[in-house]
């Protein structure tokens, strides 16, 4: 049986299929500009890449796109898992070669939209085939403290507790377990990446990076009508549940700091400005990571996006689209 992957490979005779790619920080405007280059196209979908908007439970919390802004443009992999999921790039990136195929062979231009570089980076270029972690070993690994499972990580993998900041809690376990359960380092399997797309595709990227203040802003403002637009409540459903603190659900952001006020730890104000601070720190490290991350060669938007410039911008992508 073909492979997901092969399944995107065209005959020799026959034109790379093409796929679009919006990437860039949140609040930078990415899924407005998708719509707006799927109408452009007259044959676009959005194809979501952002690791929080996959959850079902997190529509208000991650910023999922609204059936008003979708504006009847056929979207995928949004809100289709379940917050008691562990969702990641892996899985995602099967999923997401499924759509793909799906679309060519329906004649649709996919547009793949988001922020989660790692998902990005999966899909095209390939993942580590890290076999399942042995149960026992991941959750002694989760139990330890992130100081004493760092030192550890520093005697099995001395390079990657180097390359790990000390204080990251989820990376430094993720690499201790995969040593400990595996005996190879996470960058052994890294180098043995597989199924990546890029070969089998025609891709025209688009990295949005607009002025900093004016991202700040975005965010912050964005945060504001989150917690007037039922935000709050999203999370009280979630608590309600008594899911795993660990879950990716329950560490997106804003979901602890909006857990805090629910538990009545702090203020309305307080859970605010924390999620806002998180917010704008989550963004610039994805500035940084789309700014020196991908291709000297993909093309940089560096201006804000807005009503005047949208649709050119739209026309222009199609424009690259169609004559790739």
């Amino acid at each position: 049986m073909a492979s997901p992957s092969s399944s995107l490979r065209p005959p020799p005779s026959r034109a790379r299929p093409p796929v679009a790619l919006i990437a860039g920080p949140t609040a930078s405007g990415k899924s407005a500009l998708a719509v707006a280059l799927a109408r452009a196209l007259g044959n676009g979908v959005v194809v979501n890449a952002d690791a929080s908007q996959v959850y079902r439970d997190l529509a208000i919390v991650s910023a999922r796109p609204t059936d008003d802004e979708m504006a009847g443009v056929p979207h995928h992999l949004f809100g289709h898992v379940g917050a008691a999921e562990a969702h990641n790039a892996a899985r995602w990136s099967d999923e997401a070669r499924g759509v793909l195929s799906d679309a060519h062979a329906a004649g649709k231009v996919p547009i793949l939209v988001g922020g989660t570089g790692l998902y990005l980076r999966s899909l095209l270029h390939g993942i580590a085939p890290v076999p399942e972690i042995d149960p026992a070993v991941r959750a002694a690994v989760r139990a330890m403290e992130v100081a004493d499972a760092h030192a550890a990580l520093a005697a099995a993998d001395p390079a990657a507790a180097r390359r790990l900041n000390p204080a990251d809690r989820t990376r430094v376990a993720r690499a201790l377990e995969v040593v400990r359960s595996t005996g190879r380092t996470l960058a052994e399997w890294q180098a043995a990446q597989e199924g990546g797309i890029a070969d089998a595709i025609s891709l025209t990227p688009f990295l949005l990076l607009p002025p900093r203040d004016w991202l700040r802003a975005r965010c912050d403002t964005r945060l504001e009508a989150m917690f007037d637009g039922g935000a709050i409540a999203e999370v009280e459903a979630l608590l309600a549940r008594d899911l795993d603190p660990d879950l990716p659900v329950m560490r997106a952001i804003g979901v602890p700091q909006i857990a805090q006020y629910v538990r009545g730890a702090i203020g309305r104000a307080d859970a605010l400005t924390l999620a806002q601070a998180a917010t704008r720190q989550y963004a610039k490290r994805q500035f940084t990571w789309f700014r020196h991350q991908p291709p000297a060669d993909w093309p940089r938007h560096e201006e804000s996006l807005n009503n005047d410039n949208i649709d050119k911008i739209a026309i222009i992508l199609r424009d690259r689209l169609l004559t790739r």
